[in-house]
């Protein structure tokens, strides 16, 4: 393609509303525009490098025995209401009425689509196993859409599901698409780290998690220090604290009146005392029940933690008149004191469970206690009582041991093991080898193509500009053209441009007539990997001159050896990708 011809905006201050790399320099670099919050058009250079991201996706699913398909984005709610996933996935759930009344759901993902496509005709296990995916649109009403389109509402996705009989057909597709995700990261470039993860509202009893660790991700990867375990931090497992010992004789619960006081750091102030040593008694609800849960006051509940100590059951804050008639006092003073009778269910987090003395809410109003003694004060035993690791790790942690390292990355793919969760619900059923009725057991499999462009940006970028793995750049070769006005300068560089098309190779000839700055800066920006120079100084003597993006050297080398140079090049940065 001829640059004079394309539409390549590009921008030379950083955008003010960008707040990452690949944010600014996906608008900098006109591969996107913002339509409105979270919402994005691709532009040329942008759907190329979409394509070609597809592309590797699409070879390796198809290579995996995976059969491609298209499903609605327009989705009916009664599917999601069936599931219970409208509840799971709340306000995040982009909904609409139609003309007829009718409630519909802009598909966020498609578990419950994909399930009724197979029920509706599927009879036997002679025609299972099938895996089945897409790569479309999906929508997500994210509150708060930012990073570009690492947090955006509409997106990319490759999103798979595979149907099986048994469970170990099961799980041989699971580490078959496990091991075909490793190859389309690496494929794509990406410095990728596999971690355990939850499955969230997907749902399932397994899943790992594809991330690439980069200091401007949302997610946050927990690794013990000599590598034997790494899981995101909605899954990451700490081992308990050990039991503190005793400071001698404690003294019985002294009431402290804290009028107004009701977060943890005004306690501590007030009470001059320190998170660690404080109790937070947290109320859930789930219908008619009632959860309390206790963490240490420099913890954090980890809510997928709690939703697996719950037995899979997803639970919310309480209400607040809720609060106060189990407690009899207002949202901030709770204790745990004499609520295990009230309750169904009390859940302690081993640091609580730890402690020898603490402070906390006296449930009463504008009042806490001190001298709190776990297993004196309140039980730690019981029909209601759980103890459990329901909080978030944190510096200092230990698993198996080990101590725990935390650094920040981007999600780019999830696999999941869903079992019959949505093929019970929806009434994907085959008829078993014996004549038996049987739910289908499922596995699901996402990809964020978007998410991929993104993190290379994120990983491969410096002072000025985009650095591509060659794969999944917009183009492979750009031919800068200088000198444009002069006519042997511009007939070479068109030369070279067809003699490099005939190599297959996929090539950007900037033939604008502009100045010599202007073609390198906006070289450096788009991050094209392997750039041929066509200048007047260097073709009086025969010559070009190519430079890899990545490299800050540039060799000469004569007109007519250029194009072999370049297809060696190009061979090479494939090669590098593979190895």
């Amino acid at each position: 393609m001829r640059w004079s011809k394309c539409f390549i905006p590009t921008v030379k201050e950083v955008p003010a509303d960008a707040e990452v790399p690949s944010h600014q320099l996906m608008l900098r670099a006109a591969l996107m525009r913002k339509l409105a919050s979270g919402t994005y058009s691709y532009m040329l250079l942008g759907r190329r490098c979409l394509l070609k991201v597809i592309a590797i996706v699409r070879e390796e699913m198809n290579a995996a025995g995976a059969q491609e398909v298209l499903l609605p984005s327009v989705q009916p709610m009664e599917l999601w209401q069936q599931s219970g996933r409208h509840v799971d996935y709340g306000e995040t759930l982009g909904k609409f009425k139609d003309r007829h009344g009718r409630m519909n759901v802009l598909s966020p993902t498609a578990e419950e689509a994909i399930t009724a496509l197979v029920a509706g005709d599927l009879k036997s296990y002679k025609q299972l196993p099938v895996n089945l995916y897409q790569i479309s649109f999906k929508y997500r009403d994210e509150f708060r859409p930012r990073f570009g389109v690492l947090r955006s509402r509409e997106f990319i996705m490759k999103d798979a599901y595979s149907f099986h009989v048994t469970p170990e057909c099961l799980d041989d597709e699971y580490k078959r698409m496990y091991d075909t995700y490793c190859r389309i990261f690496q494929r794509c470039g990406l410095d990728y780290v596999i971690v355990e993860a939850e499955s969230g509202e997907m749902g399932g009893s397994g899943s790992h998690q594809f991330t690439i660790p980069c200091e401007t991700g949302e997610d946050i990867i927990v690794q013990a220090a000599d590598g034997s375990y790494a899981a995101n931090i909605e899954k990451a497992a700490v081992d308990p604290l050990p039991k503190q010992p005793a400071p001698g004789n404690i003294p019985s619960l002294e009431e402290v009146h804290t009028p107004g006081v009701g977060s943890i750091d005004a306690v501590c102030n007030f009470m001059k005392t320190k998170p660690q040593d404080m109790i937070k008694t947290l109320i859930y609800s789930l219908n008619d029940e009632v959860i309390v849960t206790l963490v240490r006051g420099d913890h954090d509940i980890n809510p997928e933690k709690l939703t697996q100590a719950m037995g899979g059951k997803h639970i919310e804050l309480a209400e607040e008149n809720t609060i106060i008639n189990l407690t009899g006092a207002a949202v901030g003073f709770a204790g745990p004191m004499g609520l295990a009778s009230k309750v169904h269910k009390v859940i302690i987090d081993h640091g609580v469970a730890a402690m020898a003395v603490g402070v906390t809410g006296a449930n009463k109003t504008d009042y806490h206690v001190r001298n709190v003694v776990p297993g004196r004060d309140f039980p730690l035993e019981g029909k209601t009582i759980q103890i459990a690791d329901i909080r978030n790790a944190v510096q200092g942690d230990t698993r198996n041991g080990q101590t725990l390292t935390f650094k920040h990355g981007i999600e780019v793919g999830q696999v999941f093991k869903l079992g019959a969760k949505y093929s019970k619900k929806l009434h994907c059923l085959f008829l078993d080898e014996d004549g038996t009725q049987k739910p289908c057991l499922m596995g699901c499999y996402g990809i964020g193509i978007n998410r991929i462009v993104a993190s290379a940006i994120e990983t491969g970028n410096d002072k000025d500009g985009i650095i591509w793995p060659i794969s999944i750049a917009p183009f492979e070769v750009l031919i800068t053209s200088l000198n444009q006005d002069d006519e042997h300068v511009a007939r070479t560089a068109v030369e070279l441009y067809e003699k490099l098309k005939e190599k297959k190779l996929d090539v950007l000839l900037d033939d604008r007539v502009e100045r010599a700055g202007v073609k390198f800066k906006d070289a450096d920006l788009i991050g094209i990997p392997i750039r041929l120079t066509v200048g007047k100084k260097t073709l009086a003597e025969g010559n070009v001159e190519i430079k890899l993006r990545r490299e800050p050297d540039r060799q000469t080398v004569p007109i007519k050896d250029a194009p072999d140079k370049i297809e060696e090049l190009v061979k090479k940065l494939y090669n590098e990708l593979n190895s």
